[in-house]
């Protein structure tokens, strides 16, 4: 058995071609959508890589201004945890992680979620989800359904984020994220970060085309790299201040 990167890349092609096929991405820019004409903010959540598509979503060129990420970082960023939390082994796992992300957020009612975890059952991707809806937010779920169905919730509940979401994106990563075989077992190649992104600029794009369709002009970010995109940036920013973190 030969690991042949090929395989990879062919693997990916045909996930290209047919997630994009997916109608829950219609309804996830419909809800993104109605967040922004609403004066919603986006609020994206991902820990582990899972993080990566969530900076897929908040604060990147093409993207939308009105966004915002959460991370696990955030309960000593902005609150008062010590900078040892973060080394937990089991940070992800703790539910009680996630009301403290959440309290320290600048949410407001007509705020939008967006949680992305490939497994889907970790504790604090659940317990946020949860509150979230507790709190009357729709919420988008970008996730693996075959991952998530294969194994046992983290959360003391039972359930999982696909089981609270209004809408989930599957990304179609298999159990265990890696679709090359080893010889000795295992697998390499791993697809979540790739499909959940192509997912996230999918929904991007169909609510900038949604916007467009009603008459507005979507508020979108310029690279930070061609001369007039600070400008540009920091003036829609100011229209959200308080309410989008930029950094780290």
């Amino acid at each position: 058995m030969t690991v042949n990167p090929q395989d990879f890349v062919e693997h990916i092609a045909r996930l290209v071609r047919t997630i994009p096929e997916d109608p829950e991405i219609s309804r996830a820019a419909d809800l993104f959508t109605k967040a922004l004409t609403g004066g919603g903010v986006i609020q994206a959540f991902g820990s582990g890589h899972s993080e990566a598509v969530a900076m897929e979503i908040a604060g990147r060129a093409g993207g939308l201004v009105p966004t915002n990420r959460l991370a696990l970082r955030d309960i000593v960023r902005y609150g008062d945890a010590p900078a040892s939390e973060l080394d937990r082994y089991d940070l992800e796992r703790d539910p009680a992680v996630a009301r403290q992300i959440l309290d320290l957020a600048p949410v407001q009612q007509q705020d939008l979620f967006v949680i992305i975890s490939n497994s889907g059952v970790n504790g604090v991707v659940v317990e946020l989800a949860t509150l979230v809806k507790e709190r009357g937010h729709d919420l988008i779920a970008i996730t693996s359904r075959t991952h998530s169905e294969a194994v046992a919730s983290r959360h003391p509940s039972g359930r999982k984020l696909a089981d609270l979401a209004d809408v989930v994106l599957d990304n179609h990563a298999p159990y265990g994220d890696a679709v090359l075989p080893l010889p000795d077992g295992g697998a390499t190649g791993a697809v979540s970060t790739i499909t959940s992104a192509l997912l996230a600029q999918l929904v991007v794009t169909q609510t900038v085309r949604n916007l467009l369709e009603a008459g507005e002009v979507p508020p979108v970010y310029l690279s930070a790299n061609v001369p007039e995109g600070d400008e540009h940036n920091l003036r829609l920013e100011a229209l959200y201040a308080g309410r989008i973190r930029r950094g780290a």
